[in-house]
């Protein structure tokens, strides 16, 4: 009989940390491949699809998954809702080029643990909060999250609002609250690919989502009439 012991894991090397990356933009793919690599990480897939990365990621199961605002067809906080349904161990970033407010807006419908700027900076301080986030802990702070999202429930019945259908209104409202896809299908007698529907109109008309010919005109400086 083999006696030999198993390794003590306390002084097994960490795994590498292991990432996604969801961008339309194959520079910025590459480029964040390569930061990422150089610090040590695992970039376990990549894709410039929506589409293509809801179903690449639940089978590769990374820690962290950095997903572009918009994409070609839909966007970074649509991926991170579903994400959050069906494999809700994996944490999410939205890579963004809007300004703070509206990024703070996108990361907390989404429920991501943040977002990162999509400007050149200080890479230093982009890999220790990939890092961070990989790990479980959070770039938006419970009180800046909670104060958003009372911003964003109160929009829920904005009189100036009148565009987004009352179902869209209540689909807000429960995104607002935290609250899964599968949850809020739950909440509203929904099924989920409903639920997907009415979350995309809704980000199209707050002016996340890009047009297309079948969803109305997005409310005309929604987000500016919303405040701080």
């Amino acid at each position: 009989m083999d006696t030999t012991a198993a390794p003590d894991e306390a002084i097994l090397p960490p795994r590498p940390m292991r990432v996604f990356i969801l961008s339309d933009h194959s520079m910025v793919r590459q480029g964040l491949k390569d930061l990422l690599e150089h610090h040590g990480f695992e970039v376990v897939g990549e894709s410039g699809s929506a589409t293509e990365a809801t179903c690449l990621i639940p089978v590769l199961h990374p820690d962290l998954a950095l997903l572009d605002d918009r994409l070609p067809d839909g966007t970074g906080i649509e991926v991170c809702r579903g994400l959050r349904s069906t494999t809700p161990g994996v944490e999410s970033l939205i890579l963004t080029s809007w300004d703070q407010q509206h990024a703070v807006r996108a990361a907390v419908l989404a429920g991501a643990s943040g977002y990162l700027l999509k400007q050149v900076g200080d890479t230093r301080e982009l890999v220790n909060n990939i890092r961070s986030a990989a790990a479980g802990y959070p770039l938006i702070g419970s009180t800046v999250r909670d104060r958003v999202a009372a911003n964003l429930h109160a929009t829920a019945s904005a009189s100036w609002l009148d565009a987004m259908t009352q179902s869209e209104r209540a689909v807000l409202a429960l995104m607002a609250k935290g609250l899964t896809n599968r949850q809020i299908g739950g909440e509203m007698a929904l099924a989920e690919d409903a639920v997907a529907g009415y979350v995309s109109s809704v980000l199209l008309k707050l002016g996340f989502r890009r047009r297309t010919p079948q969803i109305p005109v997005p409310i005309p400086r929604a987000w500016e009439l919303l405040g701080g």
